[in-house]
């Protein structure tokens, strides 16, 4: 977006009082008030709209031989609501015969998309079924967010 465009925005937001700004010299430092009454709300719907979730599933949807596609891990629990500090991550889970370069390349650009490192794990349809690693037991047992059928334009499922 252009300067030009985006300032008039900024003004707005300012105004609104969901935006602070610091002026550091030349700059103008923003940040969001996050004591806003709207600003979880307005939060969780962009998390919805733009959020890991969605470039998640956009970025993996479409790798073939993938039969299962969770988010697990701290932003799962997060995002289900369990306290916690923010995440600094991602953490992917594809299961299925997906082609390991091609699960990379896709966590790659979901990283760069989101601007948080973004981890994928492989595993075998027998390996899920089975469950005899312990980092797959403890996939099962925690917060998850299911993404299989979200590119196909659903919403994915918690767990």
């Amino acid at each position: 977006m252009s300067p030009s465009t985006l300032h008039p925005e900024i003004h707005r937001l300012e105004e609104a009082g969901l935006l602070t700004v610091t002026v550091v010299g030349r700059s103008r430092v923003l940040e969001v008030d996050t004591s806003h009454p709207i600003t979880n709300p307005l939060t969780e719907i962009l998390r919805y709209l733009y959020g890991p979730g969605v470039v998640i599933a956009e970025e993996f949807g479409s790798i073939p031989e993938m039969e299962l596609l969770l988010i697990f891990g701290s932003w799962a629990a997060r995002h289900r609501g369990e306290p916690g500090p923010p995440p600094h991550d991602v953490d992917v889970l594809v299961v299925g015969d997906a082609d390991r370069a091609e699960v990379y390349a896709a966590a790659d650009r979901a990283q760069e998309r989101i601007g948080l490192p973004v981890n994928p794990v492989l595993a075998s349809s027998r390996r899920w079924q089975t469950a005899s690693d312990a980092l797959i037991r403890q996939i099962k047992a925690s917060p998850t967010i299911d993404l299989t059928s979200a590119h196909a334009g659903r919403k994915g499922s918690e767990h």
